[in-house]
């Protein structure tokens, strides 16, 4: 996947020495090969991780026709179309001198300007510096599988992968401001939105064009309302036809690659159409890897995840090369886990376990694969969570998944102090935000029947909103890694396709992914496709809730964090009499996690703090 870094400062030379340690902060997400490229008033920064034409495809990457480089490239990601756009590249009269995808999406610009955006299909963040124009895009896939931030200056940008390649740069000073905190203490990711004073993420499915007037925001995608005129049959075959493309498609590389199945429906569907791939091809056997010990706190019982059980199930049925892996929960505390989970991250995080757990896992993986096939969206593509079929949770006024678990994040009004709670206006702003979102899409001027309006709203929600903490947490814990992670269920065409399906021929059985379970019937064990949807394996001892709390309260009583001043008075006073017994009473986990991890972030990444 690689990491990518950049500057460009139109007043001045840029300092080669900054623009090196921007690129080094990327060297997990590319630890085989590093380069720098730097012309006057600009400097390209990239870290490889070796996937495809391993010998060539060095990055950053210039065309050399005419007097000078016409436009170079520093690149993420995988262009899935790539041959298929090569071919037509070359028809032009375009000659390549790699086997890379970089080479075709840097020919491709030469080729058709920023319009080559639309030709594009996979998961990307990259850079293009146009000599000729005197200008930089910054562009991401249309899903935004693969992040790219950036952060305007007087007199151009700084940009790269992850906050860490901007935050290098000694000119951007890390600020938290009311805007931050509140992303941070909310339950609704913002696109656009970096939590820094100062930073954004370029959009999902958006371009920033940068030159001497100043920086601008495009979108070049966009999910829109439309009839869907396909019968449930045809719809059926169609989503296994697009399912079955795009798994091919996704597992071209040079280097070994395996899925990541947990036994559900969605890992196992990616898993048995890679088998099957692969048999059809005479190429031996798809590997396929799971966690041994789901369960994480080592409990048995009626709610015990068994996810381990219907991997090997799925394993046997498609003769995949299937491995477990050993998962421990007691390791998910470990101080320098979790400091390495937020060095990964570079922002404070309300599920610790679960980002944790999926670091270990991702390293093991890293030991014997390079590239993984994992099944994030699928829930939001075909309708998985109970908060998209409960109406109670449909027809709230907000995020769904906020109506549904909001005890799941209770515990503010005990940490902090009422003043702070006054300013932040939490139900405000997630009113605020949840409108903005809809009104994005207008299902309702679109759709003359308000229930299906709101259920394409909800679907809306789901892929630009939910499915990012997904890809986020994906990409952070697998690049910090070394690991490339691809999302077959996020394609964009399954995607567009799927968006307009009514909810009635989604769940036309009654159950969850209807449409996923038609398609996939006939490559499944009965018990595979049969399965009732089990929540992501999340700890359940009660020690792991204790051990934060006894945590947060050792930093209540020290009195000399940078979150002192905005405890609670009553909080401090309880603490100090009652210790962690203190923090059992309207203190969920998620708010335990947030307010600890917002603490270390605040010291480790020594942040202002200006509410």
């Amino acid at each position: 996947m690689c990491g990518i870094a950049g500057w460009v400062d139109y007043a001045r030379p840029v300092d080669h020495d900054i623009a090196r340690a921007m690129t080094d902060t990327m060297a997990r997400r590319g630890p085989d090969a590093e380069g720098l490229w730097t012309d006057d008033h600009v400097a390209l920064g990239h870290r490889r991780l070796s996937v495809i034409d391993l010998e060539g495809g060095c990055q950053p990457m210039a065309a050399d026709e005419g007097p000078g480089a016409r436009a170079t490239l520093t690149y993420s990601g995988e262009t899935y179309n790539f041959q298929e756009l090569r071919t037509q590249l070359t028809g032009l009269g375009h000659r390549f001198t790699t086997r890379s995808d970089t080479e075709v999406v840097l020919r491709a610009y030469l080729e058709w300007g920023a319009g080559f955006v639309d030709r594009l299909e996979g998961i990307y963040a990259f850079a293009i510096w146009d000599r000729d124009r005197d200008e930089l895009l910054l562009v991401r896939d249309r899903m935004g599988v693969k992040p790219l931030y950036y952060a305007p200056t007087p007199t151009g940008v700084l940009f790269g992968s992850e906050p860490k390649a901007v935050l290098a740069h000694p000119a951007f000073r890390p600020v938290l401001d009311a805007d931050g905190l509140r992303d941070i203490l909310s339950v609704a990711k913002v696109p656009g939105h970096a939590i820094f004073r100062g930073m954004r993420e370029v959009p999902a499915g958006c371009l920033v064009r940068v030159n001497r007037t100043g920086l601008t925001e495009e979108r070049y995608w966009q999910l829109r309302v439309a009839e869907h005129t396909d019968s449930l049959d045809d719809t059926i075959r169609t989503v296994r036809e697009l399912l079955a493309s795009t798994v091919e498609q996704q597992m071209v590389s040079d280097v070994p690659l395996c899925t990541l199945l947990s036994g559900g429906l969605d890992s196992s569907s990616l898993t048995a159409l890679a088998a099957h791939a692969t048999r059809t091809k005479g190429l031996g056997r798809i590997r396929s890897c799971s966690v041994s010990d789901p369960d994480l706190d080592g409990t048995a019982g009626p709610d015990a995840n068994e996810d381990h059980v219907y991997a090997r199930l799925l394993a046997e049925h498609v003769g995949s090369d299937h491995s477990e892996l050993p998962l421990k929960a007691p390791d998910l505390l470990d101080p320098a886990l979790r400091a390495s989970v937020l060095r990964a991250y570079d922002l404070p995080i309300a599920k610790g376990d679960e980002h944790a757990s999926l670091h270990l896992l991702f390293s093991i993986v890293r030991q014997h694969s390079t590239v993984a096939l994992s099944g994030e969206c699928g829930d939001e593509v075909f309708g998985g969570y109970r908060w998209q079929r409960d109406p109670d949770a449909v027809f709230s006024t907000t995020f769904p998944w906020v109506h549904e678990g909001r005890h799941n994040y209770q515990g503010n009004d005990v940490v902090f102090t009422p003043d702070l709670l006054a300013k932040l206006d939490l139900d405000t702003y997630e009113r605020d935000c949840h409108s903005a979102a809809v009104a994005e899409i207008d299902a309702r001027r679109h759709l003359d029947d308000p229930a299906e309006a709101r259920y394409r709203e909800v679907t809306y929600l789901a892929l630009t909103r939910h499915a990012q903490v997904l890809f986020d947490r994906k990409d952070r814990m697998s690049m910090a890694c070394g690991l490339e992670v691809r999302v077959p269920f996020a394609d964009h065409r399954l995607v567009e396709y799927t968006f307009n399906v009514p909810w009635a021929m989604k769940s036309f059985d009654g159950r969850e992914k209807s449409l996923l379970r038609a398609a996939m019937k006939d490559l499944l064990p009965t018990a595979v496709a049969q399965r009732v949807k089990t929540p992501y394996p999340s700890i359940r001892a009660e020690a792991y809730n204790r051990t934060l709390r006894e945590r947060l309260a050792d930093l209540v009583r020290t009195g000399t964090g940078p979150l002192d001043p905005f405890f609670s008075p009553d909080l401090k006073t309880r603490v100090r009499r009652d210790g962690a017994a203190a923090l059992e009473a309207g203190m969920s986990r998620a708010a335990l996690e947030t307010t600890l991890q917002l603490d270390a972030w605040l010291r480790a990444y020594d942040v202002d703090v200006v509410l």
